[in-house]
C-alpha cells in the first residue's frame, strides 16, 4: 500500500492561509509529520487562484523539499503550474491528475508522458462521474488507450475509480469496490489509488467508515491511498488489513505498532 499524504493543500483552510502568509514553518512542519508517519508520497496542492497557483505551487515545491526527503504529487487541473513545478522538482514526481475529459487528456497528459511521471487518472469526463460500473469502466479504458498512445507504461498509471457519498447513494461503496475488482482483473500493471473521504460525506463518525472502506478496497484490489497518514487508526487499519491477507510475514509490522502503541510517552 502506496501511501499519498493529502495535508498538504490550499483548499484546506490553514493550510491555504499559510500559502497565502508565506508561512514556510507550518508548512514544513505539516510535512515532516506526514513523512515520519510513514507517507511515500506528498501530495501538494497549492488551491489558489490561476493568477497565483504557479508561484504559491513552486512555493510550496521548495519549502517541502527543504523539509523532507520524498517523492512530490504535484496536484493541479492547469498545465501552466505543472509545467513549473516539474522544473523545480529534485526527483522524478508523480502528477495528479488527467480525467476522460479531453481538455486534461490534452493538456497534461503530455506533461506526464514527456517526463514519465506517474500519473493519476480519475474516472470520470465531461459528464461526471459514472453512476454505473460498466459507465465508469468506458471511461477507463478510454482513458488507458490514450496514455498507452503517448508512451505512457500502464505501471506508471494510478487510476482512482472514485466513490459518491453513501449517504445519497446506498451502492455507492458496492459500486467503486466492482470498479476497483474489474480494474485489476483487466488491467492488472496499472496501480489504483483513491481518496477516501467523499464515502462518508454527510455521515456521523467519518474517519470509522473512511477506514472501513478503505480496508474494503484494498481487499478489491487497491493498492494506494491518498489519505492523512498522521491518523493513527487509518495507519492501523493499514498495517491490519496487510497481515489479516498474509502479506507481513510473521505479523510482525502488526506486532511492532502494537508494541510501539503501548510503550510508554516520555
Amino acid at each position: 500500500m502506496k501511501i499519498i499524504g493529502e495535508k498538504i493543500n490550499g483548499t484546506r483552510k490553514s493550510v491555504g492561509q499559510a500559502i497565502k502568509e508565506k508561512d514556510a514553518e507550518f508548512i514544513a512542519a505539516l510535512a515532516k509529520a506526514q513523512v515520519e508517519a510513514g507517507a511515500n508520497l506528498l501530495d501538494v496542492n497549492a488551491g489558489s487562484a490561476p493568477d497565483t497557483e504557479t508561484e504559491d505551487l513552486i512555493w510550496l515545491v521548495g519549502v517541502v523539499q527543504d523539509a523532507v526527503d520524498c517523492q512530490l504529487c504535484l496536484d493541479s487541473s492547469r498545465p501552466e503550474p505543472l509545467k513549473a513545478a516539474l522544473e523545480k522538482v529534485s526527483q522524478k514526481p508523480m502528477i495528479n491528475s488527467i480525467s476522460g475529459e479531453p481538455k486534461r487528456l490534452e493538456e497534461i497528459l503530455p506533461l506526464a508522458a514527456a517526463n514519465d511521471c506517474e500519473l493519476i487518472a480519475l474516472a470520470l469526463d465531461e459528464g461526471g462521474i459514472p453512476k454505473t460500473v460498466d459507465a465508469r469502466m468506458e471511461v477507463v479504458r478510454k482513458m488507458i488507450a490514450r496514455t498507452r498512445e503517448s508512451g505512457l507504461a500502464d505501471e506508471r498509471l494510478y487510476i482512482d475509480p472514485l466513490v459518491l457519498s453513501i449517504a445519497t447513494d446506498i451502492q455507492a461503496g458496492n459500486i467503486t469496490l466492482e470498479v476497483i475488482r474489474r480494474i485489476r482483473e483487466e488491467f492488472p500493471e496499472a496501480h489504483i489509488t483513491m481518496g477516501l473521504s467523499n464515502v462518508s460525506f454527510g455521515l456521523p463518525k467519518r474517519m470509522l467508515i473512511n477506514r472501513t472502506f478503505l480496508t474494503l478496497a484494498y481487499a478489491a484490489g487497491m493498492d494506494s491511498a491518498i489519505v492523512d497518514p498522521t491518523e493513527a487508526s487509518m495507519r492501523e487499519a493499514i498495517l491490519t488489513v496487510k497481515m489479516l491477507l498474509g502479506e507481513d510475514r510473521f505479523c510482525r509490522n502488526y506486532t511492532r505498532m502494537m508494541q510501539a502503541a503501548a510503550a510508554p510517552k516520555r
